[in-house]
């Protein structure tokens, strides 16, 4: 099914149908849930209920975004046209029975994009200016004076294109960087990045560069795209941010670069395995940084989520095409 090609069917001449909405969560009910109801019948449920509400339902709004419930019961989900998750990044929530069926399966992709991308240029602040160094020298009550890195002029390469990683390359071209970007296929720059690069290539290009900043979907072809190649290619005053996936990097290869100094450092708002371990190396390196995969989430990340939602349910009762359809095969939303 395209996202042109209506989902409601109602008897003829009837015109569209109130839909039936299994709504999957875990503790708190979705945000904007009375919005729904006014669209739909909806069936709450928590993921031991799941198979009861599907029974019959057009669609589930996964709003408990990473449960395995689905998988586990994808049994009882024959009347399912349409699933929507809470989340961007899909890649551990899809199966091969999902990804074979005629479902259609939309994601929260653009919500959180603008947070990440602050949150991803806050990072290089941070590292440019030694936010973290200040702060262990307050800590000491020491007023010792340092030089720290001026961010215009310096070159970032944004691996991943999608709706995160242009509102990465955006706000650093607003502070006057250079930006480039990595994706699937090279191709000539576009109107947030000054070339495009084969993520292929990465480890080619990799040395041209100040800055290397993850913001792709993990799929087969991105996990451990990362690697220790890439990491002895770059330039040893280089820093790599990731505000995609924790699988994107080698991990192991990564720790080796900091120690080595083959990198200069790392900003990590993902990490793998999640969350890092105890006693794991980055956890203490000077020139690491480490939040809990909070870059997207500010104070009302939920209730646009939520929105979403409501949105492209009016969308399926007017029989409407729907936003952010995942090609299953690829594992996100392609590009326009």
């Amino acid at each position: 099914m395209t996202s042109g090609e209506s989902l409601m069917t109602g008897p003829t001449g009837a015109g569209p149908r109130r839909p039936v909405v299994a709504a999957l969560y875990r503790e708190a009910l979705p945000p904007r849930i009375a919005e729904v109801q006014e669209l739909a019948e909806v069936r709450l449920t928590k993921a031991d209920g799941l198979a009861e509400a599907m029974d019959g339902a057009d669609v589930l709004y996964q709003w408990h975004s990473f449960s395995p419930a689905l998988r586990e019961n994808w049994a009882a989900a024959s009347t399912l046209e349409w699933i929507h998750v809470s989340a961007a990044g899909v890649s551990q929530l899809l199966f091969d029975a999902l990804v074979r069926s005629d479902v259609v399966y939309t994601n929260s992709r653009g919500v959180l994009s603008r947070a990440i991308a602050e949150f991803a240029l806050g990072f290089v602040l941070d590292m440019a200016k030694d936010s973290h160094g200040s702060y262990r020298l307050q800590q000491e009550q020491r007023w010792q004076h340092r030089v720290t890195r001026k961010i215009q002029g310096q070159t970032a390469l944004v691996i991943g294109t999608g709706s995160i990683g242009r509102e990465i390359a955006r706000l650093f071209r607003a502070v006057g960087m250079d930006v480039s970007g990595a994706g699937r296929t090279d191709r000539p720059g576009d109107a947030d990045f000054d070339v495009i690069h084969s993520s292929r290539d990465l480890a080619s290009v990799a040395g041209e560069y100040d800055y290397l900043v993850l913001a792709a979907p993990l799929t087969a072809n991105t996990t451990r795209l990362v690697d220790a190649g890439v990491f002895a290619a770059m330039k040893p005053s280089a820093r790599l941010i990731n505000v995609g996936r924790g699988q994107l990097v080698d991990t192991n290869a990564l720790t080796d670069a900091l120690a080595t100094g083959s990198i200069a450092g790392a900003a990590l708002d993902v990490v793998d395995p999640e969350p890092l371990p105890a006693g794991h190396p980055l956890w203490s390196m000077d020139n690491v940084i480490i939040t809990p995969h909070m870059s997207g989430d500010t104070e009302d990340y939920l209730d646009d989520l939520g929105r979403l939602f409501v949105d492209n349910l009016k969308r399926y009762c007017n029989g409407e095409p729907l936003e952010n359809i995942v090609d299953k095969q690829l594992g996100f939303v392609p590009a326009p």
